[in-house]
């Protein structure tokens, strides 16, 4: 179980009900948590994965669902900035919020790391799935949420959802609809994050690897629909990675929108402070829009 988060009740269980796939058994890999006071801030060296579940009140629930994907470069999790501060929001719009603590990719515990995250997003779906009764859900209604290298993992699942990566129990685990905040997106070398692909793909990753995670290539018609947001000066993460991954829903037809700011850099989280435009105000509406909230 986390620690107490922002004096609000929290449900944290694991993610795996058996053997966790692909995995490597290590017992000098650990966990490494970073506390700010009683708040989990970030992890890395995740060896096993959690779903923290944030419901809410009875008379706000609209049996809408959403799995949050942290970022941190596939390196380690920003669980406070971008998972559970993000959870609270959504809660607060009467969706129930799924925090996914994922394995990030490691030759010490993973066999294959490349998919090792891939698999733990998939299990997420399905497990929300598995709860529709549980928490008053629509199985229709369930989503996906990430953040920079979250974002990459997020429309990896909307892409690979149903890709046969580990004995799964059959439940489908396509998103409906999918939220990238400063998304990466492509491993291309011109306008991917370095850090994050070494991590993902190894230092020496072949042009077929490339492809094969560079999301913007590998869109079609089945894909789902998607808000997008990023800052024109983000520095860590190119702008370029949302620009070509909306123009690639457009161009199959995928309802995508997309908010640009001029400023605001990467890893801002809930708040851009570097300009008077909200971008959780035009989440919301696209929510309303789309019956979602």
């Amino acid at each position: 179980m986390n620690r107490l988060l922002y004096n609000q009740e929290s449900l944290t269980i694991p993610l795996w009900k058996s053997t966790i796939p692909n995995a490597i058994q290590n017992e000098e890999y650990r966990e490494l948590l970073i506390y700010e006071g009683n708040n989990l801030s970030s992890t890395s060296q995740v060896v096993t994965p959690t779903l923290t579940i944030f419901k809410p009140e009875l008379e706000q629930e609209n049996g809408t669902a959403v799995v949050i994907c942290p970022g941190g470069g596939y390196k380690h999790l920003a669980m406070d900035k971008e998972g559970f501060k993000v959870a609270i929001w959504l809660r607060s719009l009467g969706i129930t919020a799924f925090v996914l603590k994922y394995r990030l990719p490691s030759d010490d515990i993973m066999k294959e790391k490349s998919i090792g995250p891939l698999q733990d997003a998939q299990e997420a779906i399905r497990c929300v799935r598995e709860l529709v009764e549980v928490y008053k859900l629509d199985t229709n209604k369930i989503g996906v949420l990430g953040f920079s290298a979250g974002g990459h993992l997020a429309s990896t699942l909307s892409i690979r959802h149903n890709c046969i990566i580990y004995n799964s129990n059959g439940i489908s685990a396509k998103p409906n609809f999918a939220i990238l905040i400063y998304p990466l997106i492509s491993m291309n070398e011109n306008i991917t994050h370095n850090g994050s692909r070494t991590n993902l793909l190894g230092l020496s990753s072949s042009n077929a690897e490339v492809q094969k995670f560079s999301n913007e290539l590998n869109v079609n018609e089945s894909n789902i629909i998607t808000f997008m947001v990023h800052a024109t000066d983000d520095l860590s993460v190119p702008v370029e990675n949302s620009l070509r991954y909306y123009m690639s829903l457009k161009n199959h037809n995928v309802p995508v929108e997309l908010h640009l700011f001029d400023k605001g850099g990467h890893g801002f989280g809930l708040n851009n402070n570097n300009t008077n435009l909200y971008w959780q105000e035009n989440c919301k509406t696209w929510l309303q829009k789309h019956h979602l909230i």
